[in-house]
């Protein structure tokens, strides 16, 4: 086995680990905004080094080229859609997932439309 092969396995791994972090975080994640960032971070991570792989198994040149391009969109195109996303679900007023005083986590609706801040939080945070 080349180095070249080793490179294209580790990165093809990173790639599926990754991708997989991402679909789990989707599918497990309680609300719209956590979604966002699970797809946001972990799917470009997968899609990096999947075109990693493809760059170092078709070595030097234009193809090399295109992949880092490619790359390059994909880190600029996948967090902006993912907050997008997110920006459209606030926008909407979508359900947030919160903890109530008592501890239980459930999806919830904040009354004052603080994002859970009191007065008092948001004088600590200006000091």
């Amino acid at each position: 086995m080349t180095i070249a092969t080793a490179l294209v396995v580790c990165f093809a791994a990173g790639a599926v680990f990754f991708t997989f972090v991402g679909a789990v975080g989707l599918l497990r994640l309680p609300d719209v905004y956590t979604r966002a960032h699970a797809a946001s971070k972990a799917d470009t991570l997968g899609a990096g080094f999947a075109v990693l792989a493809v760059g170092v198994a078709f070595g030097g040149g234009t193809e090399a080229i295109k992949a880092g391009l490619l790359l390059a969109f994909v880190y600029y195109t996948n967090p902006t859609a993912a907050h997008a996303i997110a920006s459209a679900a606030y926008n909407r007023n979508v359900t947030v997932w919160t903890r109530d005083p008592k501890g239980n986590a459930d999806l919830q609706r904040d009354p004052e439309g603080d994002g859970g801040l009191s007065e008092h939080d948001d004088e600590e945070e200006t000091r």
